[in-house]
């Protein structure tokens, strides 16, 4: 299983962006899918997952409102719409696999295969 991560880059404050991640099979459609980030000097932490079909998100309190996890199993690609982006949202943004219970969904040591991550920067 390889997953792409794409769509990062440079943004002003309070702007959006759309990050996707292509699977390299249909693993997308078939297991819980995740967005973790990663800022310098920081730890990799949850951002938003959501189950195999679409039918339950789940959001790290400091993007909740803001970000919209969303999947399209015919392409095998998950998304992470970001809205009113702040410089805090600055973080390696990487797309991952779920292999676990559900109650581990936020837990990163559950997930299995993860994308490159893409790079996102808030510019204030």
């Amino acid at each position: 299983v390889q997953l792409q991560a794409s769509g990062g880059g440079l943004v002003q404050v309070g702007e959006t962006m759309r990050l996707s991640c292509a699977a390299s099979t249909p693993t997308v459609s078939m297991n819980r899918m995740g967005w973790f980030r990663q800022a310098p000097g920081k730890e990799r932490e949850f951002v938003a997952a959501i189950t195999w079909n679409g039918g339950h998100t789940y959001y790290a309190e400091a993007v909740k409102g803001r970000f919209s996890i969303s999947r399209d199993r015919a392409k095998n690609t998950a998304y992470l719409q970001m809205n009113n982006l702040k410089p805090e949202d600055t973080a390696v943004y990487y797309c991952a696999r779920h292999r676990g219970p559900l109650s581990t969904v936020r837990n990163r040591t559950w997930y299995d295969y993860w994308g490159q991550g893409t790079q996102v920067t808030v510019s204030s």
